[in-house]
């Protein structure tokens, strides 16, 4: 099985900054004869806070010929407490009324590929309780299938056993939980993005992909990161094993946020907390 993952489009239809990358990325995924796309959020540059937002990214999702499959980021429903936009009732509703569920399971062949909202961890509410009792019995009613895994924020940043890293990874504790799960389910992949780097490694057994993002990459305004600089996507191939190929897809820009941020996010551009970062 072929998926093309995607993340992190940042499209809207009154900051198109980097609505130009859209148009190729489409022509390149009817070229790629997958299975599946899909989106490990970031829809959108404020979907959480805008109905607009989120209507405009649909009507582009409904572009792609090829089955989608779409998580949330927190440009879509909020991030954490204390956050300049944290997640809450009205922007989980939002995203489920306009989008879809946030995290979800779908069977294909001999692999169950699973959708996680990334950004309910961190709350240790009834939210985030739900998706983990969800998460736990739709894993062990897996059957012989292999396992699939994506979400918007990635396990880890620099290690795997690293401490809080705030905005950009899982916290400590849901981390842990999750890797518990990996380890007892032979998930064979868990795929993510959120960092606008791309990365291939492994936790374990388990190969750990960060997806090309498809509106920006950073420059000097966040550090550096594993990994590469590059706009595109992520194609996995499911098989008896798993293989990625990380793909500059032809006719994007590279485009930095560096250069438009006081125009796309200027809240990241004055940031006070590693929370409020974008």
């Amino acid at each position: 099985m072929k998926i093309i993952h995607i993340t992190d489009t940042h499209l809207s239809p009154s900051k198109p900054h980097f609505n130009g990358n859209w148009a190729p990325l489409v022509r390149w995924i009817a070229e790629t004869g997958a299975d599946l796309v899909v989106h490990t959020g970031d829809l959108s540059v404020d979907g959480a806070d805008k109905d607009e937002d989120l209507s405009f990214c649909m009507e582009l999702m409904r572009e792609v010929s090829i089955p989608m499959l779409i998580v949330p980021g927190n440009h879509d429903v909020g991030h954490l407490p204390g956050s300049a936009q944290p997640v809450n009732p009205e922007r989980l509703a939002r995203w489920r009324a306009m989008v879809g569920p946030d995290y979800w399971a779908q069977d294909i062949g001999d692999w169950r590929i699973i959708g996680l909202n990334s950004l309910l961890m961190g709350f240790e509410d009834a939210e985030e309780q739900a998706q983990f009792e969800w998460l736990e019995k739709t894993l062990a009613e897996r059957g012989t299938r292999r396992i699939a895994m994506f979400a918007h924020k990635p396990l880890f940043v620099d290690d795997a056993n690293e401490g809080d890293t705030g905005y950009w990874s899982l916290r400590p504790s849901q981390r842990r939980h999750l890797y518990d799960l990996i380890e007892a389910h032979d998930v064979a992949l868990f795929g993510s993005g959120h960092l606008h780097w791309s990365w291939k490694g492994a936790f374990g057994k388990t190969s750990l992909v960060w997806a090309p993002p498809t509106a920006f990459i950073l420059d000097k305004m966040e550090r550096e990161m594993p990994g590469e600089r590059l706009v595109g996507a992520a194609v996995h191939e499911l098989g008896d094993e798993v293989k990625t190929e990380l793909v500059a897809v032809p006719g994007m820009t590279a485009y930095f946020l560096d250069d438009v941020v006081e125009e796309v996010y200027p809240q990241a551009a004055h940031k006070k907390q590693p929370e409020q970062a974008e």
